[in-house]
C-alpha cells in the first residue's frame, strides 16, 4: 500500500474514532440521566412515564424496571464502542508505524 493511501486510511480511522467517541459520550450521558431518574423515583410516591407527547401515571416499580433495562442496554453499547475504539487505535498505531518506517527510508 502506498504511503498516500495509508495516510488517507489513517484520516478515515481518525474520523471513525471521533464518531465512535461522540456516540459513546451520548450513551454515557444517557446512563447518568437514568441514574438520576432512578434516584428521584426512590424519593417519590407517584411516577410518570412519557409516552409520545403525553405523560402517563405508572407504577414506580415498572418505571424502575424500564429504566434499569435502558441503562443496561446503554452500558452494553458503551462497552461495544470502547472495543471498536480500541481496535481502531491499534489499526491507527500500526499504520502510523508503517508510514514512519517508509518515510525514514
Amino acid at each position: 500500500m502506498a504511503d498516500q493511501d495509508k495516510i488517507q486510511q489513517l484520516q478515515l480511522i481518525e474520523h471513525n474514532m471521533q464518531s465512535i467517541m461522540s456516540q459513546k459520550q451520548q450513551f454515557q450521558s444517557q446512563i447518568i440521566e437514568i441514574d438520576n431518574a432512578l434516584k428521584e423515583i426512590n424519593s417519590t410516591e407517584k411516577a410518570y412515564k412519557i409516552v409520545g407527547n403525553i405523560m402517563v401515571l405508572t407504577s414506580s416499580e415498572d418505571l424502575k424496571k424500564d429504566l434499569s433495562q435502558k441503562k443496561e442496554l446503554s452500558q452494553l453499547r458503551v462497552q461495544a464502542f470502547e472495543k471498536q475504539e480500541k481496535k481502531l487505535k491499534e489499526q491507527a498505531q500500526k499504520l502510523q508505524e508503517e508510514v514512519l518506517q517508509s518515510l525514514k527510508k
